[in-house]
């Protein structure tokens, strides 16, 4: 018996369809005896394991409600709204607005602190890379980095990989309506978590580091966070240095 097979039997599911598998996951669509739809993950990296840990942690009022966990096993509350805010973001100006203000609303809750204690990796840790480059084009926002990891304004534990795509439409009948999934479960402070939803989505990459659209995004986390714009503006500078040398 696979691991999914294992997990849809001791909670009870029924598969809506086979297993998606990525490099570091089993993602399975599935149905609770009493009809609820739900999102079994089964990653068993460490990565995914904290992650899931971290989302059990949460208490599911800015992330995903976890249903069940044991292990690598998460058992999520599916989001079946309509709304995608990579499609908002591409919509124009008021549309990328929005879908930043919504990205950075979500990340100011889940700083909220639940009591208790979870697994994660310091940023300094995280930026390792960065702050080992022996490249000099790197030397600038290597620079920035230890500055600010010097000293942090605060410490909290970080989703770590909030954008487009890991905060979903839960439907217009829940409060709050977009929440959040797939965190890395950093720690440190709080202004890096809005750094990547300023490099997304993807899809339009270039564009989201043309000075308008970025000054426009600083803006708009500022109102949204309270976090002066030159600040998120070097967090953004540290994070896209360390996203270009992983890529």
């Amino acid at each position: 018996m696979s691991a999914t097979a294992s997990y849809l039997e001791a909670w009870g599911l029924t598969a809506d369809a086979e297993p998606v598998v990525t490099p570091t996951s089993e993602v399975t669509f599935v149905h609770r005896a009493d009809g609820t739809a739900a999102v079994l993950r089964v990653a068993p990296i460490p990565e995914e394991l904290r992650g899931g840990a971290l989302m059990a942690w949460w208490p599911g009022t800015a992330s995903a409600r976890v249903l069940e966990h044991l292990g690598p096993a998460v058992l999520l509350e599916r989001a079946e709204g309509p709304r995608s805010l990579a499609a908002l973001a591409a919509e124009g100006d008021a549309g990328d607005d929005e879908a930043t203000r919504v990205l950075a609303e979500t990340a100011l809750r889940l700083h909220a602190k639940p009591d208790g204690v979870v697994r994660t990796v310091p940023l300094r840790r995280w930026f390792s890379d960065l702050l080992e480059a022996s490249d000099d084009s790197y030397a600038d926002a290597r620079r920035t980095a230890l500055r600010l990891l010097d000293d942090p304004w605060d410490e909290v534990v970080l989703h770590g990989d909030i954008h487009h795509g890991n905060v979903l439409d839960f439907g217009d009948e829940r409060t709050p309506r977009w929440k959040a999934i797939d965190p890395k479960a950093l720690l440190g402070e709080s202004c890096f978590d809005y750094a990547n939803l300023l490099c997304n989505p993807h899809e339009t990459y270039e564009a989201n580091h043309e000075s308008s659209r970025l000054t426009r995004r600083l803006a708009v986390v500022a109102s949204a966070t309270g976090m002066p714009a030159d600040r998120l503006r070097d967090w953004h500078t540290a994070w896209h240095a360390l996203s270009q040398l992983w890529s």
